[in-house]
């Protein structure tokens, strides 16, 4: 008996500059945001594949945090990231020296599963990094790398 592969739902913002996708998780909203809240943990869900190592900040999240992270997209780099959005088991979202946002939003349904949507938001970015997002043909890029991200979260989410 073949498995069905897990997938995230892709859907149009009616932005071009916001990617998103949504995905139903068997976990509270708690259980999920205690993940995402805790930047030692990104590295298990980056659908990217692009964070090497977490190398600052703290072991929980809040308004203003900042966290750091090694990376490698092509070449190696580290990046400090700030969060700027933050409601406890609601929405977290953080962005960095680019301006564009990594924002998830958690939505209980009431049977103990939760409704995760996370965006890409490069409407923030102002001119130079919009040239950089463009050259890097990042927004198709980056919308592979939400969904992929998603469905990360759900198995991590599940096994807790």
């Amino acid at each position: 008996m073949a498995t069905e592969k897990i997938r995230s739902e892709i859907f149009d913002t009616g932005n071009p500059k916001v990617k998103a996708a949504r995905i139903v998780i068997a976990a509270t909203p708690a259980t999920i945001f205690n993940i995402l809240a805790n930047p030692h943990r990104h590295i298990e869900i980056d659908g990217s594949q692009t964070i090497r190592s977490n190398i600052s900040g703290p072991e929980r999240l809040s308004l203003g945090a900042k966290f750091g992270m090694a990376m490698r997209l092509g070449i190696n780099y580290r990046i400090k990231n700030k969060v700027v959005e933050f409601q406890e088991n609601e929405l977290i979202a953080w962005r960095h020296v680019g301006q564009w946002r990594w924002r998830y939003e958690l939505k209980a349904l009431g049977n103990g599963s939760t409704e995760v949507t996370e965006t890409f938001d490069g409407s923030f970015a102002p001119g130079l990094a919009q040239l950089w997002l463009k050259f890097r043909d990042a927004y198709p890029w980056t919308q592979k790398a939400v969904a992929k991200s998603l469905v990360r979260l759900k198995e991590v989410a599940e096994n807790e």
